[in-house]
């Protein structure tokens, strides 16, 4: 282990020194670490995004915090250390890579993602012994619920439950808006409405999926773009010197779709 790598090891340790140690760091468990986690994850996308190197290198070096310190909380109940970590996800890595660590053949890296899943799915059905066991085993709750639908309906389509083309779960889309509007229009409850609202969403995934787009970042994309057009619109009417609540929608639209042709012009 290199010395960078102990001295973080003995960092972690000291800062949860029942004695000496962080208050802080002291009263954490796995469940109040677990959004510090997946906070750090998103920090470590949102440099990549940026493609801001130095910003990758401190973000990552949080996440590898995050490692530490469940390694070191769980050596604290003797379930596990950070050797132990490091241990099994070598295991994992040559365990699922036998084209590199062993003399099995897979020429493409489409073949490698289809053996890779066959393997997973294996470990999964060892794991549960003699109990019933789904396809849909081991996606995460946690997970962004997007992600989350994507990857079900990926675990669903292995087994033959999915459409042959894009054109089946484009009409299913269309099929769930509709549903969606019969609800609104006919003043269907909360429930219901939001019912169907997840029933959309949850085909708007389906299609991301079969047009080979991440459904995530599909929307982390529109999200960032939606939040420059609108900031330009707040420029476009301090630059006229107005006020946004005191204009129409259809002014707005105006201030949008100003902005939507700038962008154009730029590119």
């Amino acid at each position: 282990m290199s010395q960078s790598m102990t001295q973080l090891l003995e960092i972690m340790a000291q800062l949860r020194d029942p004695k000496k140690g962080c208050p802080w760091d002291r009263k954490q468990t796995f469940s109040t670490i677990a959004p510090y986690t997946i906070e750090e994850a998103y920090e470590v996308a949102e440099a990549i995004n940026r493609g801001d190197m130095d910003e990758l290198r401190d973000e990552l070096g949080d996440l590898l915090f995050q490692v530490v310190f469940y390694a070191q909380m769980a050596k604290e109940e003797d379930a596990f250390d950070f050797d132990g970590v490091v241990t099994a996800i070598c295991e994992k890595m040559q365990r699922r890579h036998p084209h590199v660590f062993a003399d099995a053949q897979i020429a493409t890296a489409e073949a490698q993602t289809l053996a890779w899943e066959q393997q997973k799915s294996t470990e999964r059905k060892a794991k549960a012994g003699d109990q019933p066991h789904s396809l849909l085993d081991g996606v995460a709750t946690a997970l962004p619920a997007l992600m989350r639908a994507e990857k079900l309906q990926r675990r669903a389509a292995r087994g033959g439950f999915d459409w042959p083309d894009v054109s089946g779960v484009l009409a299913k889309v269309r099929e769930e808006l509709d549903e969606v509007t019969v609800e609104l229009e006919q003043g269907g409850s909360q429930e219901r409405v939001a019912e169907e609202i997840g029933d959309l969403l949850m085909a708007c995934a389906n299609l991301a999926r079969k047009a080979g787009v991440d459904a995530e970042m599909a929307l982390v994309a529109g999200n960032r773009k939606f939040e420059r057009r609108f900031q330009g619109i707040e420029k476009r009417i301090a630059d006229q010197q107005q006020k946004m609540s005191e204009l129409s929608l259809d002014e707005l639209e105006q201030h949008w779709q100003a902005v939507k042709s700038d962008e154009c012009d730029y590119q």
